[in-house]
């Protein structure tokens, strides 16, 4: 099943993104389907904070019987991802690091726009794959 929610670059649409996932209740199990609400506020977040471009945010979410795959693409040039290092400030930039502990693969690139995507494996137990 495949879905995809074009959102406006404001505040608000990491909450709408949620309740886009929130379809998915029933398809996938509840855990996989809290990490997929936690990663996609984080990487909607992100978009709305850190892009300088105007224009509208396009969430894609693609399920099926082994695993979960959501991107968001944003109107910014793109960027390439650094590792969180001792000393970063606490308060802020948390959003890729929890992309490398929860998701199953994951990556930020380009597809005529910028593009982060995650994978989560449609059943507990399917991390590492």
């Amino acid at each position: 099943m495949f879905y995809s929610e074009v959102l406006p670059k404001a505040p608000g649409s990491a909450a709408e993104a949620r309740r886009v996932l929130d379809r998915l209740a029933g398809q996938i199990d509840a855990d996989r389907l809290a990490d997929a609400r936690l990663l996609v506020s984080e990487l909607i977040a992100n978009a709305v904070e850190h892009v300088a471009e105007d224009g509208e945010i396009e969430l894609r979410i693609d399920v099926d019987p082994q695993r979960l795959r959501v991107e968001v693409l944003d109107p910014g040039p793109g960027f390439t991802p650094v590792p969180r290092r001792a000393g970063d400030p606490k308060d802020s930039g948390w959003g890729l690091h929890f992309m490398a502990q929860v998701a199953d693969r994951w990556a930020a690139d380009i597809e005529g726009q910028a593009r982060v995507w995650f994978e989560l494996g449609a059943r507990r137990g399917g991390r590492g794959a």
